[in-house]
């Protein structure tokens, strides 16, 4: 027979490790599983922001002695791996914060992971806030992740690069530019530093006119989010949300989400989607803006408070859609909604895609 004791004993431990804020605590809801890829249809996975590490000097695990993980950030990778094929995954951006410390232990595992898509598919990394120091300082990006270890890949075009005496600052793969082709199309994928400064913006510029027959996806790290840099705790949650008006890198030099729309966005009419994130508590968030050629571009926010979930953008030629879904890779359902974003349409929506790669101005 159990005992009172016993039972209030296991009863208070359940109520300590799924009380709110703890780690148990679910931030992703949903209960719909992932529909067939359609025929003819292709899929560009972003991956949002990976700050989920867990042992010895992460900020989850203070007090660990053990050796550094990232169980979500292996769980995403597993997932494109495994279905590569079957969702037709023909290329894989992400969003930046790779890490949440910017630590020799963590950019290990970062790139442990990572690497097990070389080979496999082609994909670019954003840097953002968290992979380098607010002077833009990106070294232990450039360690793990230069632009000496892509350059064999066909589908890797290049990177900014200058002749400064920073050299850890921008360059070696930290604004860098790939390629692919699917459903009779050929891309272009940029990925652009968080609060790139304008001399990154200038190189982009250029690729972007060079490759004026090619459908150009942007990542970067901010964009979307809350607009005026809040005040509060609260702010980074209540506060407007739209475009950002603030810069976390680069200072002076650093350029936030509108100065990246008048500068540099607006000017391309081959300019198809932007992808951002850094912005955990906003979560999910999209807005169309109008380029200067009538152009539609929908910029999309993802960042899942680290969860292992991935944007799926399943671009169908034939209709001149794309189907975007938010998907839980552990816990295989549909994103429906989030601890801070319960609007559905957030997550899983559909949008109207030109077929026509026109120049840029």
């Amino acid at each position: 027979m159990i005992s009172p004791r016993w039972f209030a004993v296991v009863l208070l431990a359940l109520c300590v490790r799924l009380a709110p804020g703890a780690e148990a605590e679910p931030v992703v809801f949903g209960k719909e599983t992932l529909p067939p890829l359609p025929n003819g249809a292709f899929t560009v996975v972003v991956v949002p922001d990976t700050q989920s590490y867990r042992g010895r000097g992460c900020k989850a695990t203070p007090d660990s002695t053990d050796p550094v993980t990232n169980e979500n950030l292996a769980a995403q990778v597993e997932w494109i791996l495994k279905h590569r094929d079957d969702q037709n995954i023909v290329f894989v951006s992400h969003v930046g914060d790779i890490v949440d410390r910017n630590t020799v232990d963590q950019w290990a595992v970062a790139k442990q992971q990572l690497d097990k898509l070389r080979g496999i598919v082609p994909f670019g990394l954003t840097v953002g806030n968290h992979d380098m120091t607010s002077k833009g300082d990106a070294r232990l990006f450039q360690q793990h992740f230069p632009a000496s270890s892509f350059r064999e890949y066909p589908w890797y075009l290049g990177c900014y690069e200058h002749d400064r005496a920073d050299q850890n600052v921008s360059t070696n793969n930290v604004n860098s530019a790939q390629t692919f082709a699917a459903g009779g199309r050929r891309f272009l994928v940029i990925h652009l530093e968080c609060n790139a400064p304008d001399d990154v913006l200038a190189w982009a510029d250029d690729v972007m006119r060079k490759n004026s027959e090619k459908h150009v996806l942007v990542t970067t790290h901010m964009d979307l989010g809350i607009v005026e840099h809040p005040q509060s705790p609260e702010g980074y949650i209540r506060d407007p949300k739209g475009r950002m008006r603030w810069v976390k890198i680069n200072g002076a030099r650093g350029n936030n989400g509108e100065q990246l729309w008048e500068k540099l966005f607006r000017n391309h009419a081959n300019l198809k989607l932007i992808c951002c994130g850094d912005q955990s508590r906003v979560t999910a968030l999209r807005l169309t803006s109008v380029g200067d050629a009538g152009n539609p571009v929908p910029s999309l926010l993802s960042d899942y408070q680290s969860q292992p979930v991935l944007r799926l953008m399943r671009f169908g030629p034939e209709e001149n859609r794309v189907h975007v879904l938010t998907y839980d890779v552990e816990q295989s359902v549909l994103v429906e909604r989030t601890k801070y974003v319960a609007d559905v349409n957030q997550h899983q929506f559909t949008l109207d895609y030109s077929p026509g790669a026109a120049s840029s101005r």
